[in-house]
């Protein structure tokens, strides 16, 4: 029996965890993987205290901290069910199950997938989601990145200094995102940005040699090698179906960090937290971790 299981181990888990160790609470961390997305992002300038760190760099700080701490850590176990009865909660792995006082859910969200003929077939084999861990890939190579947020535009940076040619399909009338990372991409000489267009199929043999794309009722080919889909997150929250989520499926919490279920937390990504920012997510962790705390002091089990 945990006093503490906590499902994932992205800023927001591994803050909780840490928070939840030097409260003494018996921890159980479940993950797929350590480090979330900061370890898919590319520079990291707004993150307090580093003026300038890489999304992996970040992370490997992030896990060097919660390995200082005596706790259990499962990795590459994926959290397929939550079930709340009495005062106890049964938390489902593909792997195994586990009972526990309280969790917290900080199970961070995923790519959107295109959902466009030969995306499928294609994937790994010049579609990807992640240009920090496929960028150099592409060395020298025309790509297109998919979307036209923050996202979007940290995969665009990482791949300018890369690859030849950067295309940039975004659905909107303009680019969003940060301001300076914004301009950072317009000012380039080798990037393209194709507003109000979409990209209606992928092509190729053996690898991806060309994409389909839409611009105001007209369709054209590009000739590109890559495509980095960057079009936005679907929360991992399907496992806990019982717990209130709102319409993007993010799970409702308070400002303790509740969700509708007594003794059920959640933190980061995957709750109804308006920014979706590294800094926010661990500030969230910290919190979820202080208010089960609490909530442990205040019930007899």
């Amino acid at each position: 029996m945990y006093d503490l299981i906590i499902i994932g181990a992205g800023p927001a888990g591994i803050t909780a965890a840490v928070y939840a160790a030097r409260k003494r609470m018996k921890t159980l961390v479940l993950t797929g993987d350590i480090g979330g997305q900061a370890a898919w992002s590319g520079d990291i300038e707004n993150y307090t205290g580093y003026q300038f760190i890489s999304g992996p760099e970040l992370a490997a700080k992030f896990e060097e901290h919660l390995r200082k701490y005596d706790l259990e850590l499962k990795e590459n176990e994926q959290v397929v069910g939550v079930k709340k009865s009495g005062d106890i909660i049964l938390v489902q792995s593909a792997k195994s199950s586990y009972e526990a006082r309280t969790i917290i859910i900080a199970s961070g969200k995923r790519t959107k997938e295109l959902n466009v003929p030969g995306e499928k077939e294609f994937k790994n084999k010049g579609v990807t989601y992640c240009a920090t861990c496929d960028g150099p890939l592409f060395s020298g190579k025309d790509v297109v990145v998919v979307g036209g947020g923050n996202s979007a535009l940290d995969a665009a940076l990482q791949l300018i200094n890369i690859v030849k040619h950067v295309y940039i399909v975004n659905v909107t009338a303009n680019l969003g995102g940060d301001a300076v990372m914004r301009e950072k991409v317009e000012a380039n000489k080798i990037v393209t940005i194709l507003n109000k267009a979409r990209v209606s199929a992928i092509l190729g043999e053996k690898m991806v040699n060309a994409i389909k794309v839409i611009k105001e009722g007209k369709e054209e080919t590009l000739a590109v090698q890559g495509v980095f889909v960057e079009i936005g997150l679907i929360p991992n929250s399907e496992f806990a179906p019982s717990i209130e989520r709102n319409q993007l499926g993010e799970i409702k919490i308070n400002c303790h960090n509740e969700t509708s279920i007594p003794g059920i937390f959640a933190a980061g990504d995957v709750t109804d937290v308006p920014e979706k920012q590294i800094i926010i997510a661990a500030g969230e962790g910290s919190k979820a971790a202080l208010s089960v705390f609490s909530y442990l002091a205040r019930h007899k089990f």
